[in-house]
């Protein structure tokens, strides 16, 4: 039987500048905004991803402290890039580390406006051999 990790709860006090910082900033896209009596509940997907995250107001969805969530991890081909990026963007970085050489032994941390912690490492491999294909690598049809 496969397991698949497809969403993860992040834990937020503000949904609206939740959207703003992970659409905006990071780049995520903005699958679902739903609200219902019950609640809010929003999706974001980071390009290239098969787990999502989930931010909102459902009470299940309340049991963790806004900022308490720590060592989400994002993959990346380039961390310099990656970093560059989320810097001119606006998102306030830490500085690269390299742990090893190796592939995947260079990351760097960022966290959200409630606190909640990421690293982002790099694999360089990603780039010629992605998680998900790309649509473009495998056209429908």
């Amino acid at each position: 039987m496969e397991w698949t990790l497809e969403v993860v709860v992040v834990p937020v006090s503000d949904v609206d500048a939740s959207i703003g910082f992970y659409r905006d900033r990071l780049g995520f896209h903005l699958d679902h905004d739903t609200r219902t009596e019950h609640g809010r509940v929003t999706q974001l997907t980071p390009t290239g991803s098969g787990c999502s995250i989930v931010i909102g107001t459902f009470p299940p969805m309340q049991r963790m402290a806004p900022g308490s969530l720590h060592g989400l991890q994002l993959v990346v081909p380039d961390a310099r890039a990656a970093r560059e990026q989320l810097v001119d963007a606006g998102v306030d970085c830490e500085e690269i580390t390299v742990l090893d050489e190796r592939d995947g032994g260079t990351l760097f941390g960022f966290a959200d406006p409630d606190g909640n912690s990421w690293v982002v490492q790099q694999i360089r491999a990603r780039a010629q051999r992605p998680l998900i294909p790309r649509e473009r690598d495998h056209p429908e049809g």
